[in-house]
């Protein structure tokens, strides 16, 4: 489970301070699929870093399955798998071989990261391409083998940023089946996406971000009567009211 409580964070720029997130709490429990949505610059990407400890709150607290994602930095890590916003598969290496080293770090024997490389192999659709460069790959192809690295320690928490993005339909579909299947196995996932029919689909409950704070939260249907809407989209653009002061 991870639990986010009055999240902060302000950046330094030329024309002053920028508010990224402004008092964001919510908690993603085991077992459910936690989507955040908003617009460009809302402050999810900033929210998502820090839930990961790749930024430090500068104030608010994450805890990650009861532990303080400040102080308890290093265990937090071992705990979740991580899709960021950038891909960074190491191209020189073949996907096989991306899977393996990112096994090698978390302590993993070889014999434990063929079995387990085996699997997602298996549940991603990656036989095509598993031993190749990954120099060349496609989108879809970076995307499989960056989520099969993240998660080859199984983590029991599961943070996704756009994990969809710019895939084809057939790739997306397997994709989702994916998540929905972590999702059966207990895990915490917290999915950021601007895919409305996506995480109508995959979300058990929904954060929407504006401006840096949660202006709304709910499961779509809740979304949808809270704004008087009959579809997710228009009552997204409800909830978050007007987009100007957008900033990080």
């Amino acid at each position: 489970m991870i639990s986010v409580e009055d999240l902060h964070k302000t950046f330094k720029a030329k024309t002053g301070p920028v508010r990224a997130v402004d008092g964001v709490s919510f908690s993603a429990p085991d077992g459910r699929i936690t989507g955040l949505l908003g617009p460009n610059g809302a402050g999810k990407t900033t929210t998502l870093r820090m839930l990961y400890t790749l930024m430090r709150p500068d104030r608010g607290r994450v805890t990650v399955d009861g532990l303080d994602a400040v102080t308890h930095a290093a265990q937090v890590r071992r705990s979740l798998g991580v899709l960021p916003d950038a891909r960074g598969v190491y191209k020189r290496l073949s996907a096989r071989e991306n899977i393996a080293y990112f096994g090698r770090l978390h302590g993993l024997d070889a014999a434990t990261i063929a079995a387990r490389t085996a699997r997602m192999v298996a549940a991603l659709g990656m036989e095509d391409f598993i031993d190749r460069q990954a120099e060349g790959f496609s989108q879809g192809q970076r995307t499989k083998t960056a989520i099969a690295r993240a998660l080859v320690h199984e983590p029991k928490n599961v943070i996704l940023d756009e994990p969809t993005n710019g895939l084809d339909v057939m790739t997306t579909r397997g994709l989702r089946e994916f998540l929905l299947a972590l999702k059966a196995e207990g895990r915490c996932v917290i999915l950021s996406s601007h895919v409305m029919q996506e995480v109508a689909l995959l979300c058990d409950h929904i954060v929407i971000i504006a401006r840096g704070r949660v202006t709304a939260q709910g499961s779509a249907d809740e979304l949808r009567r809270a704004s008087g809407e009959d579809n997710l989209e228009d009552a997204f653009v409800r909830l978050i009211g007007s987009q100007e002061g957008l900033v990080a």
